[in-house]
């Protein structure tokens, strides 16, 4: 199976990431801006947490505060769990799946280099499968 750095090979290692002062709004409209589910929050090059579309809908619109005056620092999951470029595909949709987590910041030593969520890694084991399915199929008719 593929490691987490071959997955950012194919998608890109982009990552969209918001202060920890910014307002909540802000961290919404930049998700829906950039059609992401999560936002890393970074104090300059530091991660110091990530904050998702799920930390808003519990934590500001059930708790009725007020998304432009609540700081994003207020909501966002900190010390989140991150996973290397060498990390095994499988091993991050455990942890995501034992940690009940949708996104998994990669770091490389001090440097967050992307991001991959559950779903780059449902489809990259869709992928992996499909393809031992043509090898196994190919093997059969030779």
């Amino acid at each position: 199976m593929s490691q987490v750095k071959h997955l950012l090979e194919s998608k890109g290692s982009k990552v969209f990431s918001i202060a920890p002062d910014a307002p909540v709004l802000e961290a919404i409209k930049h998700m829906a801006e950039h059609r992401v589910g999560a936002l890393l929050v970074m104090r300059g090059d530091q991660l110091i947490g990530v904050v998702s579309e799920r930390d808003y809908a519990r934590k500001v619109i059930l708790q009725g505060r007020s998304s432009s005056q609540t700081a994003v620092s207020d909501i966002m999951s900190s010390t989140p769990l991150t996973v290397s470029p060498d990390t095994d595909v499988f091993d991050c949709m455990r942890l995501c799946t034992d940690s009940r987590i949708r996104h998994l910041p990669v770091v490389d030593g001090q440097s967050v280099v992307g991001v991959i969520s559950i779903g780059d890694l449902v489809k990259a084991v869709i992928d992996a499968q499909a393809e031992e399915i043509e090898h196994l199929q190919r093997y059969i008719t030779s």
